[in-house]
């Protein structure tokens, strides 16, 4: 709970509370302990993290080509270790991928977790052990508090929407899949026994199958909790319910798996899953939370879910509480929420080295940041993702004792973000050059930006001769962006993202607006055309204003 004043947070972890809360206290004790101590001393946290990431890494081939074994402090960290992007270190992680070993840690690589890069190749994230321990230890924390919070949660079914743990494998061999399904697989069999929808269900493809057979599950149950990192998916489901609502009526009335995308499903794969369903009363009103008894919905509320969050009731049917589900990513957990009304979550110091930098480009550790400033996270990890720039910003909103408590703003730099797609400069012209090659055109200028609605999209604003109708290069366009952004396809496929849509701008349009920047005072040689424009004002100045602009 939020301190008065606001600034002050308490983690609230102490042994008093409701039944099911002190059952799972019992066994992380000493967790708790080390945890509630860390917020006393960030810097003590920060320098036993060190010790364990390079005790990981120092007799790597990382560790020797950067001195690691002379690398006692965190400033010698500094010393030996630029601060790198993931498109810096892509050829260690390369390496990893073919099966190298040795490469990052001393400890051996068990599957590389895929999402989305800055450029048209996904990024490829190595998993160790020692890593793996650290998220589970975070996420054992924040499953703590939200049982405090919320008692019904644990007396029912939590349905938690997942991606497959393993899709394909990498030249190497190594496993290749999604950190919500490891983080799935490798709960124990208990709390997995809680999960009303079959882990195959997941894996299930394409997306609409996919979604039919989550919800035909989930309507077997009582669900108290329902968990997804994005928002925009439990509006998915919720519209899917309507969507469906006649052929999945007809399923529990009949106990099967074998109306709308389910027709398509072959009796090998339909025979094992409807031995797991029974017939149901038909709802008569579908929405999620008259369907179930919820108590509580898990998602990211930070950055740009905070305009879903603001649809989640009327989706829902009733104002149910929504618990951020903290600063997380494939390369680590950063920051846990350990109250209803944090808007954000106390730094996870003992799980990773964490650095910011600031406006002035200068690297802080935790105990130096100030509370109201914005910063962008730096993590150096178990797993040997070492000083690397995860450009995420943060902004420090108080303190849970002497950590820093800090809620997620966006990614760094140049990103259309609406559902946790992550599309950058770089993917927008790379998917414009594929799209030239393939229509034979030739666009003198582009820009993207995000049209906000319950169902977002790109709009891509072109200016040239001969472009095809705005349908057929929307079309293309989306087919490259799906081909150079798995996170896009992925969000495309499952519907959290809509078609794009063009508009088409007059000859001279992006002549006029370099023009107008170099009279502002920009340097002539260093105006670029903008691939993307972060928000309406932007927009505004590079589209809006220019003459001819039309859909």
């Amino acid at each position: 709970m939020a301190a008065a004043g606001g600034a002050g947070f308490d983690p609230g972890l102490g042994p008093e509370g409701n039944g099911p809360y002190r059952l799972l206290r019992a066994g992380r004790e000493r967790l708790i302990r080390r945890y509630l101590a860390a917020l006393d001393d960030p810097r003590g946290a920060q320098e036993q993290r060190l010790s364990a990431v390079l005790a990981a890494t120092r007799g790597s081939r990382f560790g020797e080509a950067h001195g690691l074994a002379r690398v006692r402090t965190l400033d010698d960290l500094r010393r030996a270790v630029p601060v790198r992007t993931h498109e810096q270190l892509r050829p260690w992680l390369d390496r990893v991928s073919v099966g190298e070993d040795g490469v990052l840690t001393t400890d051996p690589v068990r599957q590389l977790l895929e999402t989305s890069g800055t450029t048209g190749r996904p990024k490829h994230l190595p998993v160790t052990d020692p890593w793996a321990a650290s998220i589970a230890e975070a996420q054992s924390l924040w499953v703590l508090a939200m049982v405090r919070d919320h008692e019904a949660a644990a007396r029912g079914r939590a349905l938690t929407v997942v991606s497959p743990a393993a899709h394909s494998r990498s030249p190497g061999g190594l496993p290749i899949g999604s950190n919500t399904g490891r983080m799935h697989l490798a709960q124990p069999w208990y709390v997995r026994a809680r999960y009303p929808v079959p882990y195959r269900v997941f894996c299930m493809s394409p997306a609409p199958l996919r979604q039919y057979a989550l919800l035909r599950f989930a309507l077997e149950a009582q669900v108290t909790s329902l968990t997804t990192a994005n928002p925009s998916t439990v509006l998915l489901l919720a519209r899917r319910l309507v969507e469906w609502r006649e052929e999945l009526s007809a399923d529990l009335a009949d106990g099967t798996l074998r109306r709308g995308p389910a027709a398509a499903l072959s009796w090998r794969e339909r025979a094992p899953l409807e031995l797991r369903l029974r017939k149901r009363p038909v709802p008569t009103d579908w929405r999620p939370a008259k369907l179930w008894p919820l108590s509580v919905v898990n998602c990211w509320k930070g950055g740009p879910a905070a305009y879903f969050c603001e649809r989640l009731p009327e989706a829902l049917g009733a104002e149910l509480p929504v618990r951020e589900v903290g600063i997380t990513a494939s390369e680590g957990y950063f920051a846990v929420p350990l109250g209803l009304d944090w808007g954000g979550g106390a730094l996870w110091t003992i799980g990773h080295v964490l650095e910011f930098i600031g406006e002035d480009e200068q690297p802080r550790w935790a105990w130096e940041l100030e509370v109201g400033e914005r910063v962008r996270l730096v993590i150096s990890t178990e797993a040997g993702l070492l000083r690397y720039d995860l450009q995420d910003t943060l902004e420090v909103i108080g303190r849970a004792k002497n950590t820093p408590v800090v809620r997620f703003v966006g990614k760094s730099g140049r990103y259309l973000n609406a559902t946790g797609e992550k599309v950058t400069e770089g993917q927008v012209s790379e998917a414009m050059r594929r799209v030239a090659r393939t229509l034979g055109v030739r666009p003198d200028g582009f820009t993207a930006r995000l049209c906000w609605g319950e169902v977002p999209s790109i709009e891509l604003a072109v200016e040239g001769e001969g472009l095809p109708l705005a349908g057929a290069l929307a079309a293309a366009f989306d087919q490259a962006l799906r081909e150079v952004n798995v996170e896009y396809d992925d969000k495309r496929g499952s519907d959290r993202l809509g078609l794009p849509s063009v508009r088409a701008l007059a000859a001279g349009s992006y002549a006029a607006w370099r023009a107008r920047r170099v009279e502002e005072g920009a340097p002539e040689g260093q105006v670029k055309d903008p691939l993307i424009a972060v928000d309406e004002a932007e927009w505004a100045r590079v589209v809006q204003a220019l003459p001819g602009g039309r859909r």
